[in-house]
């Protein structure tokens, strides 16, 4: 018989009871949540559950709407099939939520961690944010600036308010080149959820940046070694599906709370992860495209730290008279936090601005 909602009383409780019922005991239900940084009147007319809100919170925000325009591999794409941040934190959100869905946990706060994770990445992917670590003197770290943005910097400085678990499964997303079983479990989230999505996104990436330096050319098929296409498949959506497919069914054996995967699966993504370092981010010309747009966060950096705030109209950049900065810390957080957020398209159109030459169309 198909679930239908008592009407006349709460459906965000009968929601509730639902979930109590149909989750796994491991799963992060809503009425357990840690809570909002400021405490929030509860609107009873809002059948969304928590992390529901939270989720829609994220995919209305500005933030979000500018990954679109933000590299994930290949920068400034010219191609329409080249993948995006946009499009990298949807496919992070699809796999979590099948992951998510055969192991009975929350859905809502998988997808909204998961559409999250990523929303503190800055222009020219990590070209940019390797050189940001450089230039600010308290270094940055792309998963970090994600948890400044809900916190501080997204709906004009009043940040998002997002649930504690959401905001913890974001800043704990990331795993660089680290192991993605760390030893140290105090790099995990706290959720199964937020431990869904730090695998999915390893996932999604190996699968999409292998699938883009194939349309690139940069890779040929037959250049992934033999003993891991014998393990992850031959294409695109075989590699997803037995990846994901291994991690299913290797945690529900286990039933203990956590996330595994099998040797030889976790073998495979690991030198496939290997693989890709070596022949696609380190290639050079993708290596040398990166070396520019270092150039540009570079200069761009240091010319607002020197001259001060300004604002660009759409089409002139203008400093604001020859105001400076009053205070240098405050100054490179502000700088640091505009060009982080400035897309690849907005950030080339401001070097332009500022610094090429342009014709004189003055007639006399």
């Amino acid at each position: 018989m198909a679930y239908i909602p008592v009407i006349g009383k709460s459906i965000r409780r009968q929601l509730e009871a639902r979930e109590e019922e149909i989750l796994s005991p491991y799963a992060c239900l809503n009425k357990n949540s840690a809570g909002r940084m400021r405490v929030e009147t509860d609107d009873e007319s809002d059948i969304r559950m928590p992390f529901e809100r939270d989720r829609d919170r994220i995919t209305h925000s500005k933030t979000f709407r500018r990954l679109k325009h933000k590299t994930q591999v290949f920068l400034a794409p010219a191609g329409d099939h080249y993948r995006t941040r946009l499009t990298h934190v949807l496919e992070v959100s699809q796999i979590a939520r099948t992951i998510a869905s055969a192991l009975c946990l929350n859905g809502p706060l998988t997808e909204a961690i998961a559409l999250g994770h990523d929303l503190g990445h800055t222009p020219f992917g990590h070209a940019g944010e390797a050189t940001l670590n450089e230039l600010h003197p308290s270094g940055f770290r792309h998963y970090v600036h994600s948890l400044r943005v809900v916190d501080i910097l997204e709906h004009k400085g009043k940040g998002l308010n997002l649930t504690f678990e959401v905001r913890n499964g974001i800043v704990k997303h990331s795993k660089g080149r680290n192991d993605i079983f760390p030893e140290n479990t105090s790099e995990l989230a706290v959720t199964l959820e937020g431990q869904v999505v730090r695998v999915a996104d390893i996932i999604a990436y190996v699968n999409h940046d292998m699938d883009d330096a194939l349309r690139a050319g940069i890779l040929k098929e037959n250049d992934l070694p033999a003993d891991i296409r014998m393990v992850i498949g031959e294409r695109h959506s075989k590699r997803i599906g037995a990846m994901v497919r291994d991690l299913i069914v290797e945690t529900l054996q286990a039933g203990d709370g956590r996330i595994h995967v099998s040797e030889k699966m976790l073998r495979a993504i690991t030198d496939l992860r290997m693989f890709l370092y070596e022949n696609v981010y380190r290639y050079y010309r993708v290596h040398n495209e990166f070396e520019k747009a270092q150039r540009i966060i570079r200069d761009l950096y240091s010319y607002f730290m020197e001259n001060g705030p300004g604002r660009f109209d759409g089409n002139q950049w203008e400093p604001e008279g020859s105001e400076t900065w009053s205070d240098e810390k405050q100054a490179h957080r502000h700088v640091c936090d505009f060009i982080a957020g400035m897309t690849d398209r907005y950030a080339m159109r401001i070097y332009d601005q500022i610094f090429l030459p342009k014709a004189w169309n003055a007639l006399r």
